[in-house]
């Protein structure tokens, strides 16, 4: 098969854009196969399944600095034991 230069391969790009039936995809034949005897439940867009409780923000501060605290006390007893 010849090599097709920019101008007839872009002609093929616009012929095919240009179709009038397009046939859908697998996935969305299954899904059309099996929503039409079985319908989905009516579901808001993106919605959560679980709510999760939120957390206050000094629950947040306090294990960061609680973190800090042990990061900061485990660096000086790693100095305090060196020999140097």
């Amino acid at each position: 098969m010849p090599e097709q230069n920019d101008w007839e391969r872009e002609f093929d790009h616009t012929w095919a854009n240009s179709a009038e039936h397009k046939e859908p995809s697998a996935r969305a034949r299954m899904l059309a196969a099996r929503w039409k005897e079985n319908p989905p439940d009516p579901a808001p867009f993106r919605a959560d399944p679980d709510p999760v409780p939120r957390r206050s923000s000094w629950v947040s501060t306090a294990v960061v600095l609680g973190c800090v605290a042990v990061v900061i006390v485990l660096l000086g007893y790693a100095q305090m034991r060196s020999p140097y």
